[in-house]
């Protein structure tokens, strides 16, 4: 204030009117950095140095008549300034301050947001340990019941493989006898090496599939043929049922369409569902003792697996359990083949049920989709 004062009486000295608006700055300068308070201040000041040294009569505070309108002007447009300085200010300030409150919420809610994404990715992390972990154990779990399963045909496995091995042995000593006769007899000898040969090669057949059954290795989806399949297991379970008394019958149907899907764990449930059968007859007296394994196709879209057997049958209290992990009826089962069976029948979009028969013995199905695509395990 006192600045533009002196800079007002030195213009006035060069020119014979005053320059008032000097005074104007002064007061938005008091009211932009005092507040409004200052700037009223500033307001009575400039309008008390004014009205002194530049409104006649001068040097006075009297104000004449004349010069109240001008004087008047003055003292309105002050208190304008005054007010549109301390405004802006204000205004300015109420910006800063929510931008510094936004500045603040932002970098809270961003560290919020980081904290989250941390504990996100830990949690993904942990659910893909979780998850892997559930899978090797699932696996460990299926190769365990494979290989009890297999551990049940020990005697069948025994004999298809004794079988052979025996025919090389007898062929053998034909072998030398013949090539041992005077003259030898290279025809006959030859033809007992190439049965040799055949029987050799028959007994490593079986024990390629059986070590199929029982290797654990990731699945592999390819295009099959059930019928096949089935007939394979066929092989090592015809002896088994002869043991238990039980008639083994196959009944494949003709034309059935393919489908893709892993040929072990196929061959695993369909082992497993057998096995069961066989176990449920073994105490069956008073009626034929028949496994029967049936296929079909269910539609167009899936084909049909059945194992039926004349046990005892299943009462609605087990038929409801019977799925359950661990549920067993077996004093040395686990009770891991049936829900095993299942989630590999389900891993290929496929469904596998149990149907108590009214004259006895149990029925098991599943389904496998024709054309079916490999899904995660």
């Amino acid at each position: 204030m006192a600045m533009a004062l002196v800079a007002t009486l030195l213009l006035q000295r060069l020119f014979p009117y005053p320059f008032l608006f000097l005074f104007f700055p002064a007061v938005m300068a008091s009211a932009w950095f005092g507040g409004m308070s200052a700037g009223l201040l500033a307001v009575v000041a400039s309008t008390v140095l004014v009205d002194y040294f530049f409104v006649p009569p001068f040097h006075s505070f009297a104000i004449n008549a004349t010069d109240g309108t001008y004087f008047a002007a003055f003292v309105v447009c002050a208190l304008v300034a005054s007010w549109v300085s301390s405004s802006k200010k204000q205004s300015e300030e109420a910006l800063r301050e929510a931008r510094d409150r936004l500045e603040i919420r932002v970098a809270e809610r961003t560290a919020e947001l980081e904290r989250s994404n941390a504990e996100l990715r830990r949690s993904m992390q942990e659910h893909e340990i979780a998850e892997q972990t559930l899978r090797k154990t699932q696996a460990d779990l299926a190769h365990l019941s494979k290989v009890m399963t297999m551990g049940e045909l020990t005697c069948s496995i025994a004999h298809e493989v004794s079988q052979p091995l025996a025919a090389v042995v007898t062929n053998g000593h034909a072998c030398l006898e013949w090539l041992s006769a005077a003259p030898p007899d290279v025809g006959e000898a030859r033809t007992a090496a190439e049965r040799i040969i055949r029987d050799g090669t028959r007994a490593g057949v079986v024990l390629g599939r059986i070590r199929a059954l029982v290797k654990k290795e990731a699945p592999t989806r390819d295009w099959l043929d059930m019928n096949e399949v089935i007939r394979e297991l066929g092989v090592l379970l015809r002896d088994e049922a002869a043991r238990a008394g039980v008639s083994l019958r196959l009944d494949l149907a003709t034309d059935l369409p393919r489908v893709k899907g892993d040929r072990i764990q196929l061959q695993q449930v369909v082992l497993n569902l057998a096995v069961n059968g066989l176990d449920a007859m073994r105490g069956t007296t008073g009626r034929p003792r028949e496994l029967l394994i049936c296929t079909a196709k269910e539609s167009s879209a899936a084909i049909l697996i059945q194992v039926r057997d004349s046990g005892a049958g299943l009462s609605a209290e087990i038929a409801a359990e019977i799925f359950r992990p661990f549920f067993t009826t077996k004093p040395q089962g686990i009770g891991m083949g049936l829900p095993i069976s299942r989630s590999i029948v389900e891993s290929h979009q496929g469904r596998l049920w149990a149907t108590p028969l009214s004259g006895g013995g149990s029925l098991f199905q599943f389904t496998v989709p024709i054309g079916s695509r490999d899904h995660d395990e």
